[in-house]
């Protein structure tokens, strides 16, 4: 009985974290996990011009993150690595009009000794790294290139699913996989795994990284602010140093 009443209270406990807003002088920003670094920046620059205000970042695979904020936990503004999830929380009234924050390119990264400069390479690979394409962008734009290449049936049975596109970049630096499809901006962060070649964009979207408002976050001037920052000089610097385009 004391064990069932302990796990209904952190369940209880679970539900209030999620409905909860976030406070005042607090940002909540849901943004996708290949922004980390910059956001993390960015966020750190905002709130030494902005006292008394703090950015809260929650990062993950975009479809994680808008499945969260459906559920109801605590978020201002969400990132997207695509068009698709911010499109799932605009149907469903969740986030306000979008805007562009910046574009990104595919590429295939690895420490593999095996030659490997182009798609028609990857048949000859063991296993090969991606994000889940339910849930992660780079995962959808990677399934997109290998059926347009013609490697579907190839790479069966080969492919390694993973939470988001850092963890993938993480299987191809420990040498996990032979090589992972990640963002240009997660390879150029890598130590043992480099550049093998970049996806010919002719076989996947343009990626972009749409971010808007939560409907929750409607009249919040902090967060408001914030998203102004985004479009700044400033925020398109720091994007650049980190690999993303515009």
């Amino acid at each position: 009985m004391r064990k069932l009443l302990i796990q209904v209270a952190s369940s209880l406990f679970v539900l209030l974290l999620l409905s909860a807003p976030a406070l005042a002088g607090e940002v909540a920003v849901s943004a996708a996990a290949s922004l980390k670094e910059a956001v993390n920046e960015l966020a750190e620059r905002f709130a030494k011009a902005h006292p008394g205000v703090r950015i809260v970042p929650n990062y993950g695979a975009s479809g994680t993150l808008a499945k969260q904020i459906e559920s109801g936990a605590p978020a201002d503004i969400f990132i997207a690595a695509n068009e698709e999830w911010m499109t799932y929380l605009k149907q469903r009234r969740l986030v306000s009009a979008s805007d562009t924050l910046a574009c990104n390119t595919l590429v295939f990264a690895g420490s593999t000794e095996k030659k490997v400069t182009g798609m028609h390479d990857l048949a000859a690979l063991g296993r090969i790294a991606m994000g889940s394409p339910k849930s992660v962008p780079a995962g959808e734009y990677a399934t997109e290139a290998i059926s347009k290449a013609g490697l579907t049936q190839q790479l069966s049975g080969k492919l390694v699913f993973a939470k988001d596109v850092r963890e993938s970049m993480m299987y191809a630096e420990r040498g996990e996989v032979e090589g992972a499809f990640v963002y240009r901006t997660d390879a150029l962060l890598g130590r043992r795994a480099r550049i093998l070649f970049t996806v010919p964009q002719q076989l996947y979207p343009r990626i972009s990284y749409p971010m808007a408002l939560t409907t929750s976050a409607a009249g919040k001037s902090e967060a408001a602010a914030f998203i102004r920052y985004l479009k700044g000089p400033e925020a398109v610097s720091v994007l650049r140093k980190y690999g993303f385009s515009f």
